[in-house]
């Protein structure tokens, strides 16, 4: 009876001791990507009612689609709003900060007196035309819905371009960052559905200068446009607009590089300095003197650990901070053929949006630049 005793207290000591050595081979859980989404307008405010439909629905139902496959692919979402209620537009940048999101994407629908169509995407900026302007006043103007909105916004009118012009571009930081989403979310419209292309423009939405993140608003199409408003309200179209705004996130995520990624258990050997063809005096045929030519894989405002889970199995990923961004690179060599090769082993293992930088007594410089340098 004792043997028997003793035996299982062996074998459960095993049993424990191999869990948590298993436990502590597995490596921290990266934070989550987290994508705010907020459906324009609600409740009260129908939004724009061209051809009859209700721009708060179609940008609602649009939304959940988006959400739902992001959350299928891993990535956090938050919604403003998910059901038909008003939310003031500086709740709805307040609840992505709260977030501390790594994405704002507000849906709206668009209107005119004409039969105007196409998509189009705004990043936060100054308005430079009256057509952007009248966009803007247009989005803005649900802040008289809200009670002291005089108040809560600093005296800001929707009507007078003297507000804009005092409106600061609080979101300066990421300014970059937004305008890479919209163009991915614009191209995803243009090239895989053939909407009309009306271009990423600027435009001083109140719902984007509450956000500090990267932040676009997102103009799927006229409903006042015969053919485009009927497709937008139906489900087929709302499928095929929400897939589009998921492409752009996705392709957004794999350059940025902020979402989780998958942890890789095998470890790699660190990228070579050099694997191409050596000169008679011991270096690269192709070395270029004062040189350091390195892949940017990512860039955000996220401080990442450089261990290979973070970055696909890569191994001797670097980090440098670069204003307010922390950029991530792999490689570094002064030769430009074995660049191209650490550039195709990025490709290879998910970034597709990688690309070659060079360095020259450590400032940025243009890989033209570079390769003007005299060859060793």
């Amino acid at each position: 009876m004792r043997t028997k005793v003793l035996y299982l207290l062996v074998l459960s000591f095993f049993l424990v001791f191999n869990q948590q050595l298993f436990a502590a081979e597995k490596p921290m859980p990266t934070d989550p990507f987290v994508v705010v989404l907020d459906a324009g307008h609600g409740g009260k405010d129908p939004g724009n009612m061209g051809n009859g439909y209700k721009e708060k629905d179609i940008a609602l139902s649009i939304v959940l689609k988006v959400g739902k496959e992001l959350e299928r692919k891993g990535i956090k979402v938050v919604y403003t709003r998910s059901t038909d209620v008003f939310i003031p537009l500086m709740e709805r940048g307040q609840i992505a900060n709260d977030a501390e999101a790594d994405l704002f994407v507000s849906v709206h629908c668009n209107a005119h007196s004409s039969q105007a169509s196409g998509t189009e995407t705004f990043v936060l900026g100054l308005n430079r035309n009256e057509t952007n302007f009248e966009v803007a006043k247009r989005e803005n103007s649900v802040i008289y819905m809200e009670e002291d909105y005089k108040v809560t916004y600093n005296g800001f009118d929707p009507n007078s371009p003297e507000s804009f012009i005092g409106m600061t571009l609080m979101q300066e930081e990421y300014l970059n960052q937004s305008i890479l989403l919209a163009d991915l979310i614009q191209k995803k419209f243009t090239n895989d559905l053939k909407r009309k292309n009306r271009g990423v423009k600027e435009g001083a939405l109140i719902v984007l200068h509450q956000t500090y993140m990267p932040s676009v608003l997102v103009e799927v199409g006229f409903l006042t446009n015969n053919s485009e408003g009927a497709f937008l309200n139906s489900t087929a179209g709302q499928n095929r607009m929400a897939g589009a705004i998921v492409d752009g996130i996705l392709g957004y995520g794999d350059q940025i590089n902020l979402s989780a990624i998958e942890s890789i258990s095998q470890s790699h050997p660190n990228v070579p300095k050099s694997e191409s063809g050596v000169s008679i005096d011991g270096k690269p045929a192709d070395y270029y003197e004062g040189i350091i030519f390195s892949v940017q894989l990512a860039a955000g405002s996220k401080k990442l650990e450089t261990k290979s889970y973070n970055f696909k199995g890569l191994n001797g990923v670097f980090r440098k901070k670069e204003g307010k961004l922390y950029k991530y690179y792999l490689g570094e060599t002064s030769s430009y053929i074995d660049i191209q090769k650490i550039h195709q082993k990025a490709i290879s293992k998910g970034y597709p949006s990688s690309y070659i930088v060079a360095f020259k007594n450590g400032e940025k410089i243009t890989v033209n630049e570079a390769l003007k340098t005299n060859l060793n």
